[in-house]
């Protein structure tokens, strides 16, 4: 899992589920809805914020963001799944594509507790990002769980609280394997690791300024050649195309959620031309900001419509 710091200052809320307050106390063992059904409430942020006895699990099927734990920071793109203990300062920036599911669930309704002296009570203690491997195999059947988790959850059907209870716990003790093994490989190429740890949060810091892909090997001591190789090895994307793909993140944020101009917004990205920032955008979306704008407010206004509706991709 890739971290790098962040600074945060002040009191850390604790809710059950994020932005609610309910002073009687919790009425739900497990609660699952969409990542966007919440995060498009906030601008797809969700602030720094703990669950004094919830364990929370977000299985990312579309989209890309951050997950920022206690002052770290760990990048994840699909399929990922995000564990979250009780107790953990954490939260969220999603790039406005995001999908998938966030489910919300009784720590005590583990069969392993967090802390426990056992590999999968290690895992469970600990805030990370799983990416979870695509070929058929313990990737799929993760997934499967959770996608039947969802549809339990949303159908409350009898004998419901069963599946679930069981699907969640397989899904976890699957995600602890992987990390084990991705554990593994971290150890024998740590230097690589920490390079691409270097590299996001330089990205983050400088992607507005345009910078080519020689400053970043020059930041890292290392040659552009030799940087896109370690970061196509690691995400399967050069150089160029991470900083595109972040670029346009930012893009995407800004028309979505801001009342400027296209101009104005190519302006604000570090763009000197707008018509050059037009052409950029369409050519890694495939529509021009303008209509790229008018769907996704459309396609928000429809989900914010439909508030009980589940999916994934």
């Amino acid at each position: 899992m890739m971290k790098r710091k962040t600074l945060a200052g002040g009191p850390i809320p604790t809710y059950d589920l994020y932005g609610e307050d309910d002073p009687s106390g919790s009425r739900f063992w497990v609660h699952c809805e969409t990542i966007p059904a919440r995060s498009a409430l906030h601008h797809w942020e969700i602030g720094l914020h703990r669950h004094e006895r919830y364990f929370q699990i977000l299985l990312v099927t579309g989209g890309s963001g951050d997950a920022i734990f206690d002052g770290e920071i760990a990048r994840f793109e699909p399929v990922s799944l995000v564990t979250v203990p009780p107790a953990v300062g954490h939260g969220f920036r999603f790039s406005p594509d995001i999908d998938g599911y966030v489910f919300t669930f009784l720590a005590s309704r583990l069969p392993v507790r967090p802390g426990e002296p056992s590999a999968f009570g290690h895992f469970l203690s600990t805030p990370r990002v799983t990416r979870l491997p695509q070929e058929a195999g313990e990737g799929k059947l993760i997934l499967d769980h959770l996608l039947r988790v969802a549809t339990e959850w949303e159908g409350r059907l009898t004998g419901r609280t069963v599946l679930m209870e069981t699907g969640l716990a397989a899904s976890l003790a699957l995600t602890a394997r992987i990390a084990a093994q991705d554990q593994t490989e971290t150890e024998r190429t740590d230097e690589n690791d920490r390079r691409i740890e270097a590299f996001s949060a330089l990205l983050h810091q400088e992607v507005r300024n345009h910078r080519p892909a020689s400053f970043y090997a020059s930041a890292l001591g290392i040659t552009p050649t030799h940087l896109n190789r370690v970061l196509k090895a690691k995400t399967g994307f050069g150089t160029q195309d991470l900083v595109a793909r972040r670029l346009i993140e930012d893009a995407q944020r800004e028309l979505l959620f801001t009342p400027g101009s296209v101009k104005q917004i190519a302006f604000r990205l570090g763009f000197s031309d707008p018509a050059y920032f037009s052409r950029f955008f369409t050519r890694q979306t495939g529509m021009t900001p303008g209509a790229w704008r008018q769907q996704e407010q459309i396609r928000l206004g429809s989900r914010n419509e439909e508030p009980g509706g589940i999916s994934a991709r």
